[in-house]
């Protein structure tokens, strides 16, 4: 069972150490959004992506140990979790500690990743929110008022000076 849980800490401390390697890729992602560096962005989610592929396939690994684990207690891997393990290791306190921290550890820089994330969802949102107020002030700009034609039922058949040309000439 030892030798179980020190490849499931070993696991555990991988995955740590690629989550720091994101929460890092995000802190450097919050000025680039602010800026409107789409290139510079563009590079950062790539490099994300490498990451993310990593930690999935340390999570699959984990899960192979969650259930190796599972056979030697008696429970299916999908019901252990993390916290409980440590409880259950009181009888070997070296294991417990390693365990532990490796548990904390993971829990902190998922924390910290998850705030660095929403306030780049938030900033995103924003940039999103400025860039289509823009658009509409530019179309805005492009529409004349509407004339005031009227036919013989008092309707309104005026049209709007302007309107049917695009933004885009072709012939020039």
């Amino acid at each position: 069972m030892a030798s179980l849980i020190g490849e499931l800490v070993s696991v555990l401390n991988k995955e740590s150490e690629e989550y720091e390697q994101l929460l890092s890729l995000s802190q450097r992602k919050t000025p680039v959004i602010v800026q409107g560096d789409i290139a510079t962005l563009q590079e950062i989610t790539d490099e994300e992506q490498k990451r993310i592929d990593t930690v999935t396939q340390l999570e699959k690994e984990r899960m192979t140990r969650m259930v190796d684990i599972g056979k030697v207690i008696g429970r299916e891997a999908e019901t252990i979790m993390l916290a409980d393990l440590v409880r259950a290791l009181d009888r070997s306190p070296a294991d417990q500690r390693e365990l532990e921290d490796a548990h904390r550890r993971l829990k902190n820089v998922l924390k910290h990743l998850h705030e660095v994330n929403s306030r780049n969802r938030e900033l995103l949102s924003t940039a999103l929110e400025m860039v289509e107020f823009d658009l509409n002030i530019m179309r805005a700009s492009k529409q004349a008022p509407e004339t005031a034609n009227y036919n013989r039922g008092a309707y309104n058949a005026g049209s709007m000076l302007g309107a049917g040309r695009s933004g885009f000439d072709a012939k020039s």
